[in-house]
Order: structure tokens, then sequence, then C-alpha cells
């Protein structure tokens, strides 16, 4: 099945895909369905399950879901609108999205959370109502937000694996055993393949223009995180670290008194800098999760900054290998942190940095797919526990780590020939499988780990 890399990178808003975006865009789905229904409407209702239930609060989900029945979308959000729209409905308990009548909402009790067991489908489930003036639900729908901004309803998951019907592609690899047969025999690079079946689908131009959007916004969120200080919402009283890191690197440089590993402290700066920007909910890019946003820019901006020889030139080439290898990662087990732990999510983005950043360093495919494996294989069994249900502790700090075994992947992978013992796919289907065998607990629901053994405020 084709992934875009702009299925993998979207631009949206934090502080998390599955539990912000998701349900946003399930939301804006459901407003569509009942724009073509033969029904006269008079309110909405919606029920959330699962992790989305445990933690919804803190990944700002009731929030969210309120502002998508509104009419509002993660790749157009407008923060100083919303802050206005969510204010005036909790006011009136009326949303008015366009193309439907005023509908009625409260906020506090047609919003309701859910913590029995998960809805079948996935651990991110939420149901959807509309209602008529007797407040009957006369159109429901069941969605669920399966990580990295993906939704899809009861029945599109469990049709499995979809058909993909888009116009053919010249390189439909499903495994990365496909993918290396495929550029062996092509004598094409895992980017110069992951081109041509994105011109396949959208034209070169559209290309161009889409991966040159995804960085800028990755690196305004890296300045941004590095310039803004302060605390950050949700009552942990975090405090905003990147911006102090940077001004005393800044101040370092030039006085020989920082020793080589001080490099890790820039990559650790940046990949903070842009999750402490998702925390307080701004624009981010997936990549390939809200929750791991930090790992793939911090690596490119690591690159960019301190490797000589680095060229903006090439970011594309780093933005294609990276999203072929979270597109494997997403066919062939999963992204979602409430499906299969953060392994899923920072694991699967040090893969995808690793990968990306061998490419640019002149990494043959061979080596790209191990410095991808090296970087998924030592993040296994770590597990998704937040503190508080917000997307701060441990999760900031792990995206520096993140990135830093990215960069050390990939110097590994360079170091040999790419031939190695484990390959990417029995890595990706490890992971598969210790997802499922892991507990509930571990699985972004903060009922266990450090959600669980450290004050809440």
């Amino acid at each position: 099945m084709f992934l875009s890399v702009f299925d993998m990178f979207k631009v949206g808003i934090g502080p998390s895909s599955s539990h912000t975006m998701g349900p946003m865009v399930a939301a804006a789905r459901f407003l569509d369905q009942m724009r073509t229904a033969p029904f006269a409407f008079a309110g909405v209702r919606a029920s959330l399950h699962g992790s989305l239930a445990f933690t919804g609060v803190g990944h700002a989900t009731d929030r969210a879901t309120i502002l998508g029945l509104a009419g509002f979308r993660p790749e157009t959000y407008d923060a100083t609108a919303a802050d206005l729209a969510f204010a005036t409905i909790r006011d009136t308990c009326r949303l008015t999205p366009e193309g439907l009548p005023e509908l009625t909402f409260d906020p506090v009790n047609d919003l309701h959370f859910d913590f029995g067991p998960n809805l079948p489908g996935h651990a991110n489930g939420m149901i959807l109502m509309a209602t008529d003036a007797q407040g009957d639900v006369i159109l429901q729908q069941t969605y669920y937000s399966i990580g990295g901004g993906f939704v899809l309803t009861d029945t599109e998951l469990a049709a499995g694996k979809a058909s993909d019907d888009g116009p053919p592609i010249p390189y439909p690899f499903g495994s990365a055993t496909e993918m290396l047969s495929m550029s062996q025999s092509s004598g094409q690079s895992i980017a110069q393949m992951k081109r041509a079946n994105e011109v396949a689908r959208g034209g070169a131009a559209n290309l161009d223009r889409g991966l040159t959007r995804i960085w800028q916004v990755m690196t305004d969120c890296i300045d941004r995180g590095m310039a803004n200080d302060g605390i950050l919402p949700g009552g942990l009283k975090v405090r905003r670290r990147a911006r102090a890191i940077h001004q005393a690197l800044l101040a370092e440089r030039g006085q020989n008194q920082s020793p080589p590993h001080t490099i890790n402290d820039w990559m650790s700066c940046y990949a903070m800098a842009v999750n402490e920007e998702n925390a307080a909910g701004g624009q981010v890019v997936t990549a390939p999760t809200n929750g791991a946003a930090g790992v793939v820019p911090a690596t490119i901006r690591y690159w960019l900054d301190h490797v000589p020889g680095a060229s903006e030139r090439l970011v594309p080439d780093f933005l294609l290998t990276a999203a072929a290898i979270g597109g494997l990662v997403k066919y062939n087990a999963s992204i979602s942190g409430a499906e299969a732990g953060c392994q899923a999510e920072v694991g699967s983005a040090a893969a995808m940095a690793a990968a990306g950043l061998c490419a640019v360093l002149g990494g043959t495919p061979a080596q790209i797919e191990n410095a991808a494996e090296i970087a998924l294989e030592h993040h296994l069994g770590m597990t998704c526990d937040p503190v508080r249900g917000l997307v701060q502790v441990p999760c900031i700090e792990r995206n520096g780590l993140g990135a830093i075994k990215a960069v050390s992947a990939a110097s590994l992978a360079l170091r040999g020939d790419g031939v190695h013992l484990v390959p990417l796919d029995a890595c990706i289907e490890t992971m598969r499988q210790t997802g499922v065998d892991m507990s509930e607990k571990y699985k972004e629901t903060s009922l266990g780990g450090l959600a669980v053994n450290i004050p809440n405020c």
C-alpha cells in the first residue's frame, strides 16, 4: 500500500497526533457525513474510549473534539480563532459549523469519557453522534485514531490493510527486503524510488513544494522552541529548557571549554525545542507522530549545523528516505503509542532519522536499512507512560535521546558494509509482537510506570 511522504510528515498542532489531531480530523469527517445525510440535525454528542479517555484531558482530546465539531481542521488551525470559538461554545452550548444548522452541544454533558473496556478495533476509539430535535441519535459513526493523525472508521479498520486504488507506482515495496531488492535491480537509491512513487501520484512540482514546506515548518519550530521560555501548560509546572540550553551552548562556542560529547546537547536542544512547542499546543510536523516530532528535525538540524559539507539541497532526500522507512513501520506494525508503546513512536522516529542521515552521508541502501534497524532495535520494549497524561514527561527528553541514538545508529551503519544479523523486517515484526504483548498500563493510558510513581503536581 502506498503511503505518501505527506502521510508520514503532516503539518498539525500539538500536543498529540493521535489524541489531538486525530479526534479533530474525525470530527471534521463526521461533519462532512452530516452534510450529505438526508436528516434534520439539532445537536451532536461524543464519547471517548480507551486511551483517548484515560489521557484525553492531558492531550487536549476534549478540546480538539469540540473544535473539530465546530469546523476546525489541523492543517488550517488558527489558534486565536480557536480560542474565541472554544470560549463561545463553552458559554452558549452551541456549535455553528459551516453548511449545517446551529447545533446544541454542552461540553460538560455531551462529551463523555468512557473508562470502561476499549472499543474492539483500537485503543484510541471515539463515537460521534448526531441527534434530532427530540435528542434521539439519528446518525452515529465510530472512529479510530490509529497514530500519526491517521483516522479510520470502524468499517475501514475492519477491512484491514486497504487496497490501494490510486495510480500505479513504479516501486511498490511493502517490506525492507522488497525495497532493497528493487533498489539493487533498478540501480536507484531509496530516495530516488520514493521520489518516483510520489511523482507518479502527485507530480514533481507538488512534491518539491510540499517537501520545502515540511522542512520550513520543522526548522521554524526548532527556532521558536529555542526562543521561548516559561512554564508549559497542564499543571506539572514543567519549565521549558531549550532556550537556556541553547544560550549556554552559544556562549561556550570558541572558548575551548566544551568536551566533544557536547554535540549531544545540541541534538537534545533541537529536539526538546520541538517537543516543548508541541507540549504548548504549537504548530509541529508529525514525524511520524507529535509525541516523537523532535527526532527527525533535530537530526536534520544537527547535520546541517554541525557536519561539514551538509547542504539543504539534500534535505528532500533525507525526508524521502525517512518516509520510506516510516511507511514500512506503519504498514507492518504501528506508529501508535496507544497500540504499541513509545517504541512505536520515538523508536520509529529514530529509525526514520537514522535512515535519512545515513542516506545524506552517502550510505548505500543496505547501510541505510542497517541504520534504521539499529535505531529501532534499541528502542524495543519502550513504554508510553506520560505523567498526568501530558506529552511532557518523559516525552520531551526522550526525543533528544532518540535523536542521539539515530545519529549513533547511522554512524555505526556507515562503519560497516550493510551486512548484519537482524533484518529491519524482523525488527519491525518484533516491535509489533512486543506491542501486542505489552500491558495496557504501558500504552498511553498513564496507568503505569512513571505516570504512577512520581507526583502529578
